[in-house]
């Protein structure tokens, strides 16, 4: 994989704080409570800034809760995978790497404040596309042909669907740190994606 140029990296960060700064403000004040202008004021950069990389402010909102922040761990990790493991392994492992307690509660935020800003819905829908399409190519390009084609955009698809019943909560699960209610049946999301994969390993 290669390595972003510094211009890259710089841009990427400009996005990020701008992200950011924009759900932090959607958390605090809700969708109506605020402009662009507070988000480019917060983040500390230019409304010309904020166009470049976003179209309105939900945009920006979606991408900061999409956004996964150690892609640098996840591309070293992929470096270093023997060629042989198979596609399901690898996005067990991905899954695992990606969903961390912070980046999940992050994401249920964000479909959280959708239900009360519909606006902000073809943002999740288009970024969790994006997602799902990268997982899709990443998975396609380490398998080296070996899987039918349909084969990683099922796989991908299904994993995918498995996890959005967590996000509209549909399906609880305790995160670390968290304590369990009083129903016994609730279990933690490293329990949730085993089962989830275990399903996927063994077939239905």
């Amino acid at each position: 994989m290669n390595k972003p140029n510094l211009r890259d990296m710089k841009r990427e960060a400009t996005g990020n704080a701008l992200a950011d700064a924009a759900f932090a403000l959607a958390m605090e004040k809700g969708m109506d409570g605020f402009v662009v202008e507070d988000v480019v004021q917060r983040a500390g950069y230019s409304r010309r800034t904020f166009a470049n990389h976003y179209s309105c402010k939900e945009e920006a909102i979606a991408s900061s809760a999409l956004i996964f922040k150690g892609a640098d761990e996840i591309a070293n990790w992929i470096a270093g995978l023997h060629e042989d493991i198979p596609p399901l392994e690898i996005l067990y492992h991905l899954m695992k790497m990606q969903l961390t307690a912070e980046h999940f509660v992050k994401l249920q935020q964000l479909v959280s404040l959708s239900k009360q800003y519909p606006s902000l819905e073809p943002y999740i829908l288009s970024g969790l596309h994006r997602l799902q399409i990268t997982a899709q190519e990443t998975l396609s390009k380490l398998s080296h042909g070996r899987y039918p084609e349909g084969y990683i955009y099922l796989l991908v698809g299904a994993v995918y669907g498995a996890v959005l019943p967590l996000l509209d909560g549909s399906l609880n699960v305790l995160l670390p740190g968290q304590k369990a209610a009083e129903t016994p049946e609730t279990i933690t999301l490293d329990q949730y994606l085993d089962k989830m994969f275990g399903y996927l390993r063994n077939g239905f």
